[in-house]
């Protein structure tokens, strides 16, 4: 298969359509923002990634723990075991530490700034290609109307 010039390729490089990105390392401020509205089980945070924007892009808990593990070295969360909880074996319960509202406080930023960097590259393309754009537009509006 030739892949030298002329030959369309998508973002991925494999001629593959376009495919939304994740933004690297997004599960720890999902984690984050969750811990922010209240202590919580790990099994609790994983089942909330969909509700902040990771329902596109399922998350195997396994590294919903690991990063957790990596927040509390980090000093942004903190951990304990709950043995009055509900019926079963004792779970640890995770909350937020002032350094992780900080940190959660840094990462919107930079989303925001991310946002607004993407939101100036498609006006600049919407205004290049508007045919393109409008067809672009509803392909991917449609994706996300499930």
């Amino acid at each position: 298969m030739h892949r030298g010039r002329g030959h369309h390729r998508g973002p991925g490089g494999h001629g593959d359509p376009a495919h939304p990105r994740r933004i690297r390392g997004f599960v720890e401020p999902a984690l984050l923002l969750l811990l922010h509205q209240g202590d919580t089980h790990g099994y609790d945070l994983a089942s909330g990634l969909e509700g902040v924007g990771l329902d596109q892009y399922p998350v195997d808990p396994s590294t919903v723990y690991r990063v957790l593990r990596r927040l509390e070295h980090r000093g942004m969360i903190l951990s304990a075991w709950d043995t009055e909880g509900a019926s079963g074996p004792p779970r640890r319960v995770y909350r937020l530490t002032e350094e992780g509202r900080e940190y959660l406080t840094a990462w919107v930023a930079d989303l925001r700034a991310t946002d607004d960097m993407v939101h100036r590259f498609l006006g600049a393309y919407d205004r290049t290609f508007p045919a393109e754009s409008s067809e672009a537009g509803a392909d991917s509006r449609a994706q996300y109307s499930d």
